[in-house]
């Protein structure tokens, strides 16, 4: 009798098979003693029970279904047994046949990816082993995303051979072969064994690499097949950082805070253009980042950033790029998370994270995250009270259809913040430097905003070809506005004109409603391979607000004085505007060849926007616009870890309006030629992408030269550079994320600002760098360091180019400890206390923190 092996057959001797449980506990190394059997000593027959309920599995017919589809299935603990071949790798669970396998061999390593499931250890989120037996060098099994677990034997003169069982008392169980099984050596006796080392790294050393992504495609697709730069960014990188808002996670991949101030939104720079495209888990959520505040972490498992035009898939949006922020899915195993953080300025923050099943067939799946975060600032009355409540209930309906629905609750209660002038700050005041602590704003002022999200995920499987997607979310926003707005400097560099706009009648209400439906199915059409995307979506935003702006007395901002009256009302706005899109999308992914892959996609948009208002009914308007946007992509591997590619695309943002002459305004259209190499490194735990871009925004509204109270559509900008992300481990327990962007991005035509001049806030240069190590081995196991480089280069405030700020760089750094279920993190924000700001105008620039600590205090199971 024999065992089919990928297509080869291996004798079935009678050999019996060397057993040696790993240990749960985080121990370097366990020595063969008389209290440990060794290895030899620790023999089953093929006949024992345990072996007899393994089934063998077929590696080579892998499920092709969306991963929501199938439960995230806990795998609670990893065995590396030794067997007269090499060695078995078991990976716990009661639930193995229900796991996906995707295996592949590159180089001296087997990898696996597990797309529905997750490593809960009571010691950490992957595990290691170096050399188990001669023939195999190393042994990892670690979470690379919220739903995807990946396994990795690298074999020392080559890849081993790996035969899949399932085994009901066991788990997925991996029959591995070592390079070295063929060699005729003796087997060693107990006194000869070498010492097992086990590593067991903890939270904060998760690897960094993701292999997937699915904001480019609408589907998991690895980062390598897709002809556009995308990165991913890991929650092990932003809770290494200290993270307690978007742009602080953001800032390891190159993504730069837009003219908003961190504290009131989510408005980033990317490839030289602000952009507030937010998607969450792939639907639009363009109020969550723009209106509601900044975006709460806790209930994010990972956050992907797509470079360039997302519009073939997403509908009408900025030309920069897209943030997607993927959120934390139930678990079919319970779990416990818990963490208090405490820092500089009153910043405290409780979390919770628990998950778990609802039923006994575990068909029912729950997850609930709940947060405070509380925070005062150095400048002046600051104060941000943030709550957060996100369950999620996933329901297995049967083996093909999954429903996942999720709530969010978020509350924001903010006496907020706003900038200062430039003069005085960056540029020289006869009066000296502004304090940066001064805060313009008046006694009566806050930004409260409230937020609740429904929404459901429903897929169904046809078969393992084909699947379809049905996915809703709405947001209900209120907000309540009140503040003394900056409006210029005085001629004497210390008065500072104000006046105050304050919502009346109630709070404002900005509603968003996004539906998508499409199906993917993978078929063969002439020989070749093709993976279909093709659907719909609605989307709509609802917007009212009544609001008027008031007189309010000046300000001194070296000797300010508060609480001045408010004076008469100046002007009041009332009005309601609805944005409707109606999207129909296509896209597919033809493989040419096994190293040549071809992406072409097309999406027609048609969208209206109308405005009403209840004050002047003549200001009423309303404007129908179409939009085509296409998608071009080659992608060619030459080796296995090395892509070429290169892509164009394209998107459209609405311009409302006319011409003097009364014809509609046109969309702007941003257009990108893109060609970059990715590669994978180190056994694919560590990758990198190159490329280089041109983005050119077109149909931009500038002053009509002959009627200066109207616009026409002959502005250009544009975006060239090279860009260069890296992301992944270097080696066990070193974790990196970093990049590096040269980006020339400027105005190309226009009647008002010189042509070549710098876009706002977009530096020639600017880098980014998080490292952390773990130490896996010795008296110091569980003990990290992180240390951050983030360097922003010289750039300009404003599109007139009228002041320029200076480069700077700033250092953070952390120190954490793991034992068990605890954790212990302390981290160092600006560590060396760099003062620089984020430009608006040349009267408002907003000072950046200076040095913070803050420290964590983590406990989960």
């Amino acid at each position: 009798m024999s065992i089919p092996v990928l297509g080869q057959e291996i004798p079935n001797t009678n050999a019996s098979e060397q057993q040696l449980s790993s240990q749960k506990t985080l121990t370097t190394t366990i020595e063969a003693t008389t209290k440990i059997p060794s290895l030899s000593e620790l023999q089953f027959s093929k006949n024992s029970a345990a072996y007899l309920l393994r089934t063998s599995r077929n590696q080579n017919s892998i499920s092709q279904i969306s991963q929501a589809t199938t439960p995230v299935v806990s795998v609670t603990d990893v065995k590396v047994n030794t067997t007269d071949k090499g060695i078995e790798l078991i990976l716990v669970t009661s639930n193995s046949k229900q796991l996906s396998v995707s295996p592949k061999t590159e180089g001296n390593s087997y990898i696996v990816n597990i797309p529905n499931a997750q490593l809960q250890l009571a010691s950490g989120e992957s595990f290691q082993q170096s050399k188990p037996v001669a023939g195999i060098a190393l042994v990892t099994v670690a979470n690379v995303d919220a739903n995807t677990l990946r396994v990795t034997v690298v074999g020392e003169t080559g890849a081993p051979v790996v035969e899949l069982f399932d085994s009901q008392s066991e788990g997925l169980v991996f029959g591995v072969t070592s390079t070295a099984s063929t060699a005729q050596q003796p087997t060693p006796t107990p006194k000869q064994q070498p010492p097992i080392e086990l590593d067991v790294i903890g939270v904060a050393s998760g690897g960094y690499n993701i292999p997937d992504a699915t904001t480019a495609t609408k589907t998991p697709t690895p980062l390598r097949d897709i002809p556009q730069s995308v990165q991913v960014v890991p929650r092990q990188s932003w809770e290494a950082q200290g993270a307690v808002n978007a742009i602080d996670a953001l800032r390891s991949v190159g993504v730069i805070q837009a003219f908003n101030s961190p504290s009131n939104g989510d408005v980033f720079t990317i490839r030289g253009f602000q952009t507030s495209n937010l998607l969450r888990n792939g639907l639009k959520d363009y109020v969550g980042g723009a209106t509601t505040g900044q975006t709460q972490l806790n209930d994010i498992e990972q956050i992907e950033v797509l470079r360039g035009p997302a519009s073939v898939l997403y509908g009408q949006g900025n030309p920069g790029g897209t943030v997607n922020f993927i959120t934390k899915q139930p678990l079919s195993e319970p779990y416990f998370a818990a963490s208090m953080t405490t820092g500089s300025y009153s910043l405290y923050q409780p979390t919770l994270d628990i998950s778990g099943p609802l039923n006994s067939d575990k068909t029912l799946l729950y997850r609930l995250n709940v947060s405070y975060f509380n925070t005062e600032s150095f400048v002046d009355f600051f104060n941000s009270q943030r709550y957060l409540i996100a369950p999620v209930v996933s329901w297995q309906i049967d083996p093909n259809t999954k429903v996942t629905f999720e709530t969010e609750f978020r509350y924001q209660q903010q006496f907020p913040r706003t900038g200062l002038p430039a003069v005085g700050t960056i540029l020289s005041n006869p009066n000296g430097k502004i304090p940066l602590n001064r805060n313009t704003l008046d006694v009566n002022a806050k930004n409260d905003t409230s937020s609740v999200l429904l929404g459901y995920n429903l897929e169904h499987r046809f078969n393992d070809n084909w699947y379809w997607v049905n996915a809703f979310k709405v947001r209900f926003v209120g907000f309540l506005r009140d503040s003394a707005n900056s409006v210029a400097l005085q001629p004497n560099g210390r008065t500072l004109r104000r006046s105050e706009q304050t919502d009346i009648g109630g709070p404002g209400v900005d509603n968003e409603y996004a539906l998508d439906n499409h199906v993917t199915g993978k078929f063969k059409i002439g020989g070749l391979q093709n993976e279909l995307v093709a659907g719909f979506d609605l989307y709509r935003e609802l917007n009212i607000y009544n609001r008027t702006t008031s007189q309010i007395g000046s300000i001194d901002l070296f000797n300010p004085v508060y609480g001045q009256p408010i004076g008469a009302v100046i002007s009041t706005l009332n009005q309601k505007t609805i944005n409707d899109d109606i999207g129909l999308y296509v896209q597919d992914l033809v493989t040419l060849a096994p190293n040549l892959k071809l992406v072409l996609g097309g999406r027609g948009d048609f969208v209206q926007s109308s405005v009403t208002n209840f004050l002047n009914s003549s200001a009423n308007r309303s404007q129908p616009d179409q939009a085509f946007s296409p998608r071009v992509g080659l992608v060619y591997q030459p080796i296995q870890p090395i892509s070429l590619y290169a892509s164009y695309s394209q998107s459209f943002s609405q311009n409302i309006g006319t011409t003097f002459g009364g014809s509609l305004f046109k969309p702007s259209t941003g257009t990108q030629y893109e060609v970059g190499v990715k590669g994978d490194f180190f056994s694919s735990r560590l990758s990198s992408t190159l490329a280089l871009y041109q983005l050119t925004l077109s149909n931009v509204l500038t002053i009509d030269p002959n009627n200066p109270t109207f616009n026409v559509q002959t502005g250009e900008q544009r975006s060239r550079g090279i860009e260069l992300n890296i992301t992944g481990e270097i080696l066990p327990g070193w974790n990196v994320i970093g990049s590096y962007a040269y980006t020339d991005a400027q105005v190309t035509k226009d009647n008002v600002y010189a042509i070549g001049n710098r876009l706002p806030n977009v530096p020639f240069n600017s880098a980014s760098l998080w490292t952390t190590y773990t130490f896996s081995k010795s008296n110091l196991q569980g003990l990290g360091f992180g240390l951050g480089l983030f360097y922003v280069g010289e750039r300009q405030g404003d599109l007139n180019n009228a002041f320029s700020l200076a480069d700077y760089v700033r250092t953070d750094a952390a120190v954490y400890y793991q034992r068990g279920h605890l954790s212990l993190a302390l981290n160092f924000k600006n560590l060396f206390n760099v003062q620089y700001f984020t430009p608006r105008t040349i009267q408002l620039v907003y000072p950046e923190d200076p040095f913070t600590v803050q420290g964590t205090v983590s406990w989960k199971f």
